[in-house]
């Protein structure tokens, strides 16, 4: 069956479907020996011979998930310019070539899904996918109730505003504060925002839950395999 080609490279595990059309258009990917740039283009995974960077893809026979606790200090992305550290070199004994769902920023830790699963990765991803992700940040100082209440409420950032938010005060002592923030948007270094337009100053912040996954007692740069009835969970789109 003739799929777009940056679908069957997310299928087999190669990249992001996002990541797998600039591998396209930089004419790294063949079909049956002619170099394809063009977006949009089609080919059979089963007939046809498609290579990345003249090495012929395979379909990865196994599917993996996986849930890390990414430290900070890991980036998210396959490769980094910079040569910063990336997630999947805390995955030692994962032969699979997996791939973040979603991305936290480089001083950002807490959960990461994984997979090889192209075709639920892009589900996942997809903006339509409202997922609620639940958050704990700490505070230099303290927040004021207006300050929640505005948080709570929506924010108005350079990219429009935020969507209604989850917000409580978790804990505090003199110096600093901890708050629990729940959204449902994806927008790059979001909660980090919203909290430096309403006057408050990050000091740490950790992603704790995804829909119904949390960390749990994860610690930095360990990961699980998600059970068989997570894994249905996702596929079935529960989000809570």
């Amino acid at each position: 069956m003739q799929e777009r080609l940056q679908k069957i490279l997310s299928q087999a595990g190669i990249a992001s479907r996002r990541e797998a059309e600039k591998i396209i258009t930089a004419g790294r990917v063949a079909v049956n020996g002619q170099v394809v740039t063009e977006l949009g283009s089609k080919a059979d995974a089963e007939s046809d011979r498609i290579t990345l960077d003249g090495k012929p893809i395979r379909q990865e026979s196994r599917k993996r998930y996986l849930l890390l606790y990414k430290p900070v200090g890991y980036m998210t992305t396959m490769k980094d310019p910079e040569g910063r550290p990336i997630v999947t070199d805390l995955l030692k004994d994962v032969k699979e070539r997996v791939y973040p769902v979603g991305r936290l920023d480089y001083n950002t830790e807490g959960l990461l899904l994984l997979t090889n699963d192209g075709a639920l990765a892009n589900r996942l991803a997809h903006p339509s996918h409202e997922v609620d992700k639940g958050y704990l940040v700490r505070i230099r100082g303290q927040a004021s109730p207006s300050q929640l209440k505005h948080l709570q409420m929506g924010v108005d950032l350079e990219d429009g505003m935020t969507a209604p938010a989850q917000v409580s005060l978790v804990r505090e002592s003199d110096h600093n504060c901890w708050i629990s923030i729940t959204i449902h948007e994806g927008r790059y270094r979001q909660v980090r925002r919203m909290c430096e337009a309403v006057g408050l100053t990050v000091v740490r912040l950790k992603r704790s839950r995804y829909g119904f996954l949390e960390i749990g007692e994860l610690k930095p740069g360990q990961y699980r395999e998600l059970s068989s009835t997570e894994v249905e969970r996702l596929q079935q789109g529960e989000r809570k």
